[in-house]
């Protein structure tokens, strides 16, 4: 293998690094029963495991298919079609979060021609648009397996479902989906972002008159793996329309991404981390999270490649990949990933939210790690 140097690191020791967290990844186990969602028709599901159907596993599933692009692993490819057979074997209930997996599913029927896969894509996409509950003017509701999230918009949403729609709107040929996906999008960061501070609230709720028009943004947090799903989903959305340059959404999403990359850069800790709550200081109970700041070192790096946001962010992208490579122990577990999180009411919430393996911890150090592999070439 290569040992080509990039920024102090070789493609040795990131291919290393990645193939150390694709085995965490599909080896996590809940030994205490801590982590398990149980719901009230009786069933479990194991969001830490990887036999599991939730949004931890669509990311993960997503994690595995950017490095499966770089290196065209037929081990990757393997880990992601067996659990696409498991899994749909099973079947599962229809929310925000268990639309995730759909987004890789897409991209392996453009891989392999399956046509078992187009049912699915079909049905659980004309549920995203005529099923899922929606709020006033049309967003996407975040129901989630145990929680209908009335008239919430979560910056979660956007990853988990908008992203898929949009995907599966180009493979199925189904312009409309991925006008809807736009639409949310843009519905999304006109309720979520903050424009005081460049950064995203966790969400927004519909509340109070009688047509439903006053609402808040709950604790008003400035949650970091919420903010980290903007950075990836943006160029991520921006690079599968092929939106031109003068498109206006592209102009309107980009102004978004570069001012949140520019809070962001302002907010990174010396050795390179991001906190959960990013504008509220350690000594104020806000600890480091490694999920968010590999998605924000992701983001920052593809958006920089693709000249969608100025250089001067690639110092701070390669700060981020580094503290990364540092959470990494030896079972190639990333260290210091925040459990998933519901919506809070206060910033206690976010503090207090335990650290502990998960499969989008492991895919989004890798999803950041095959980024910077691209430094190489």
């Amino acid at each position: 293998m290569s040992t080509l140097k990039s920024h102090g690191l070789t493609t040795s020791e990131i291919h290393s690094a990645i193939q150390l967290l694709t085995h965490n990844l599909i080896n996590i186990h809940d030994t205490t029963g801590e982590f398990l969602l149980k719901l009230d028709d009786g069933r479990i599901i194991d969001t830490k495991g990887w036999d599991g159907w939730e949004w931890t596993h669509g990311i993960g599933l997503y994690g595995l298919w950017h490095y499966y692009t770089l290196t065209g692993s037929q081990a990757t490819k393997d880990i992601m079609l067996g659990w696409f057979e498991k899994q749909l074997a099973k079947g599962t209930t229809k929310n925000i979060n268990t639309m995730s997996p759909f987004l890789t599913l897409a991209y392996l029927y453009g891989e392999t021609g399956n046509k078992t896969f187009v049912p699915w894509l079909d049905t659980w996409a004309e549920w995203v648009m005529h099923g899922l509950p929606r709020t006033k003017y049309g967003g996407f509701q975040h129901e989630t397996y145990n929680s209908f999230n009335k008239d919430e918009l979560w910056d979660d949403t956007l990853m988990m479902s908008a992203l898929p729609l949009a995907k599966i709107g180009l493979t199925l040929n189904r312009p409309e989906y991925v006008e809807e996906a736009k639409r949310q999008f843009m519905l999304h960061c006109q309720y979520l972002f903050d424009t005081s501070t460049g950064l995203f609230f966790h969400g927004w709720k519909w509340e109070g008159g009688q047509d439903g028009s006053v609402g808040h943004n709950f604790a008003r947090a400035r949650w970091a793996r919420g903010n980290s799903w903007l950075t990836i989903a943006i160029p991520d959305f921006v690079e599968l329309l092929e939106l031109k340059e003068g498109d206006p959404l592209r102009m309107f999403l980009f102004g978004i991404l570069e001012s949140q990359c520019n809070a962001l850069v302002k907010l990174q800790a010396e050795n390179g981390m991001w906190r959960t709550l990013l504008d509220i200081p350690a000594s104020e109970g806000s600890y480091e999270e490694a999920s968010a700041t590999a998605g924000f070192a992701y983001g920052m790096l593809k958006a920089v490649r693709k000249r969608y946001i100025g250089p001067e962010y690639m110092d701070s992208a390669v700060r981020a990949i580094k503290a990364v490579i540092g959470k990494i122990n030896k079972e190639g577990e990333l260290l210091d990933v925040s459990f998933g999180t519901a919506m809070g009411h206060t910033l206690q919430h976010y503090k207090d939210i335990a650290l502990t393996s998960m499969p989008y911890g492991q895919a989004m150090a890798i999803m950041a790690l095959g980024e910077f592999l691209r430094t190489f070439i």
